[in-house]
């Protein structure tokens, strides 16, 4: 997920990305430790994958 995100992130030259944590029924603390799990783990791997290359500069 994190390598997607990054790619995603380069491709389109964002700052920002916004997660849906959640389709259909999740019961309540399956939610929580999603939304956890994405703060700890992925947003860090993210931030790493993106330090290592360059942004894309957007077209304009």
């Amino acid at each position: 997920m994190a390598a997607k995100i990054a790619g995603t992130v380069r491709t389109l030259g964002v700052d920002r990305f916004e997660l849906k944590y959640s389709s259909g029924t999740l019961p309540h603390e399956k939610l929580m430790t999603t939304i956890r799990l994405y703060g700890e783990e992925v947003v860090p791997r993210v931030r790493a994958l993106l330090s290592d290359t360059p942004a894309a500069t957007p077209a304009g």
